[in-house]
């Protein structure tokens, strides 16, 4: 087994990381590899120096790579750098050398009450398997705030109609409890109906499905969610992240506790939570600009 290879196992196993994030980190470590000139079982870690990372980062910004892409490649090879110090496979790491450029500090997209509710309520999705589930997907990361990776994953019987919540199990394999309205239950047993009449399953299987009944994968949610943020809304990145973002910014603009939000969401500490607030503070600056006199 190569270096990489053992890393992987260690992020999959011991971190116990998500395939998508695994497959980031993948995608980084081949990357910088082929930069160099290696290939996963020619590469001999302890060849590389900071010099060698220096020069690839320059490419990657000449090439027009954002600085937060540039960030996650460099916090990639610390962590793996890292790993191989644990494991004795190298001597020094030579990331600790490396500067992180910094960010701009963006604050996350999302899209504003007036539009969401024009997509929930005015967009005509269909009344078929296909449309009634394409809509309960929008409605589901609106309402819940939840990942691509946990929406994809999310079995029948983690459901509790009666009660009006739902158990989903984000990174690291933790499991955490997300209530939901009775208008989204409806939404809920729409589609449940449609699908068990489609699709005779048990209550262990997954939730949303393909039309020909296979799991559904990241890229046919995103270009279900792409489709229909087209229709209400011009901003660049429309993918389920940014319903993500929506959600907590609507939770916290109606007064919800950051710490609640912080639950619904999963993050693991409240920092990762608290950009939210910029996004109320200058949500709050804006109107003042419009209302008050003197502004």
């Amino acid at each position: 087994m190569n270096h990489k290879e053992s890393f992987i196992n260690y992020l999959k196993y011991e971190k116990r990381y998500s395939p998508h994030t695994i497959r980031s980190y993948l995608d980084d470590i081949e990357q910088f590899m082929s930069y160099c000139g290696f290939n996963a079982n020619s590469f001999n870690p302890g060849d590389v120096d900071h010099r060698m990372i220096r020069r690839w980062i320059v490419e990657l910004v000449n090439n027009n790579i954002s600085i937060r892409s540039v960030r996650r490649k460099i916090s990639t090879l610390k962590s793996f750098y890292k790993y191989l110090l644990r494991e004795g496979h190298v001597s020094y790491n030579p990331v600790e050398k490396i500067l992180t450029p910094k960010t701009d500090n963006r604050l996350p997209v999302f899209i504003n009450k007036k539009h969401m509710d024009i997509l929930l309520d005015d967009i005509d999705f269909g009344n078929d398997f296909k449309g009634v589930r394409n809509k309960l997907i929008i409605e589901m990361f609106y309402n819940t705030g939840i990942r691509v990776s946990e929406l994809i994953n999310l079995k029948i019987n983690s459901i509790n109609i009666n009660e009006l919540k739902l158990k989903v199990t984000g990174k690291r394999n933790k499991e955490r409890i997300i209530p939901f309205t009775r208008v989204f239950r409806d939404s809920l047993q729409k589609y449940m109906g449609m699908r068990t009449e489609r699709y005779m399953s048990g209550s262990d299987d997954f939730l949303f499905l393909t039309e020909k009944g296979s799991k559904m994968y990241p890229k046919l949610v995103y270009r279900i969610v792409n489709r229909y943020l087209n229709l209400i809304t011009t901003i660049e990145k429309k993918s389920p992240h940014v319903l993500r973002h929506t959600f907590a910014t609507h939770m916290l603009n109606a007064g919800a506790d950051l710490n609640a939000i912080k639950e619904l969401l999963g993050h693991s500490n409240l920092a990762a939570t608290e950009i939210y607030t910029h996004n109320t503070f200058e949500r709050l600056k804006s109107i003042y600009k419009q209302a008050h006199p003197r502004a």
